[in-house]
């Protein structure tokens, strides 16, 4: 298999290259040449199967011109260690809970997978490999934690002071080893254009193998399709039609979540909720996609202006607006909104975190709007992670799970960094 980058077509690399670089250096993504197409029967079938059996069959098709049977195994069983259930919220409403996890987010799923793949295609380099992450909340935790330890690999996570929840940000600021954090001093976006420039520099390039884990990373961004299959398998149905919806900052998820319904998942709508950090709704509405700084709120992992896998959205979609913009509705909610559907939830006898409540708006709305679906909205991390904002809505104090919990006994390390290129740029070649 090949794979190709957004900005261009005609350049083509191979699945190591792929994972290895991260980026294209024309910045565009990597994409799949060709995204095959389950059978229908098997598809059907994947009700019987388990969670992980339906990742042998979908890593399979996507990998095994790449990777051997037994490596497929390694990479599926070493990714789906703990479960991602579907519970009922109310009728025709589910959840999708992608925070039973090691860092309680749905990132651990890729994370995993991109850690394994890459220390299995890192063993034929001779030079450390430098991961380079940016982060709005769990990217870093789940990259941290995915990554520690692993022999060949040094992680440098890169997030906005005083813009990641405080739990969040002891998950990876804490753990040392392989693990770099810089505290930069501006928005998640400052964090991510560092990260570009990094791999975009033909001097740091010549001197450090380079690669990210973010979304933009194929090995990060492909197996979260996983989870699509294993919900649409355990969904009940009863004969309606079945949208997701998924709250969006970067855009990788719900991107899964179209690649997955590429390879033949039967799901008929997707809907990509936001909070006020808005450009792709505007989009969905109508108008041009224009990137714009960011907004601080208080479902802080989608604070996200400038969203890097919009453009493999289009990919997905052949450039094709109109498709595009039939197949994704796009919906914003404010702070308040947000606030309102956690304290509305509740008494339903279920706790949302501030993203998956922008979800849940998102997914109501476009069932009132169109009758007849049965609808699973993403519950994107633990509320835990979100405690302040989810206590100050309920009035009441949340119990964290041991292992969330865990985390805050450790010490803090990070090296301030501010957001200028120069700045990042020394502090990388200052790497032996």
């Amino acid at each position: 298999m090949k794979y190709y980058s957004t900005n261009n077509p005609n350049h083509k690399v191979s699945l190591s290259e792929a994972v290895i670089k991260g980026l294209a250096p024309d910045n565009g993504l990597y994409m799949p040449k060709r995204i095959p197409v389950l059978p229908k029967e098997l598809i059907e079938k994947m009700s019987e199967m388990s969670f992980r059996e339906i990742g042998y069959a979908v890593i399979g098709a996507l990998f095994s011109e790449d990777l051997s049977e037994k490596q497929i195994h390694e990479l599926v069983d070493h990714t789906l260690t703990f479960d991602a259930p579907i519970v009922k919220v109310e009728e025709e409403v589910y959840s999708l809970e992608l925070f039973h996890g090691p860092t309680l987010a749905f990132k651990d799923f890729g994370a995993r997978f991109c850690s394994k793949l890459m220390s299995m295609l890192v063993g034929e380099q001779s030079q450390k490999v430098r991961v380079l992450v940016a982060t709005s909340g769990d990217t870093g935790s789940a990259v941290a934690n995915g990554f520690l330890g692993v022999q060949g690999v040094e992680v440098i996570i890169l997030f906005p002071k005083g813009k990641v929840s405080p739990l969040q940000e002891m998950q990876f600021t804490t753990l040392g080893q392989n693990i770099t954090v810089l505290e930069v001093d501006g928005v998640f976006d400052d964090c991510q254009t560092l990260v570009k420039q990094a791999f975009l520099d033909p001097d740091l390039n010549q001197k450090l193998l380079l690669t990210s884990a973010n979304s933009i990373n194929i090995a990060r961004w492909i197996p979260q399709c996983l989870y699509y299959f294993y919900a649409y398998s355990r969904l009940p149905k009863a004969g309606k039609k079945v949208v997701f919806a998924v709250p969006s900052g970067n855009f990788g998820n719900i991107g899964a979540g179209i690649l997955a319904q590429q390879m033949g998942l039967p799901i008929d709508r997707f809907v990509a909720a936001t909070n006020v950090n808005k450009v792709v709704p505007e989009y969905l509405h109508g108008s041009p996609f224009q990137a714009k700084p960011s907004i601080p709120t208080v479902s802080n992992s989608m604070d996200v202006g400038n969203p890097s896998n919009f453009r493999r959205l289009q990919a997905l979609y052949g450039s094709d607006e109109e498709l595009f913009r039939e197949n994704v509705k796009g919906y914003f909610y404010t702070d308040a909104q947000t606030v309102e559907a956690i304290q509305s939830v509740q008494p339903l006898g279920y706790t949302l975190d501030p993203h998956g409540a922008v979800g849940y708006l998102g997914l109501k709305d476009f069932i009132s709007e169109n009758p007849g679906y049965v609808g699973v909205f993403l519950e994107t991390a633990h509320p835990g992670k979100f405690r302040d904002v989810v206590e100050e809505a309920l009035g009441e104090k949340l119990v964290l799970p041991e292992r969330l919990a865990a985390f805050l006994q450790g010490e803090k390390q990070v090296i301030p960094m501010g957001k200028s290129f120069a700045e990042f740029k020394g502090f990388l070649e200052g790497l032996d």
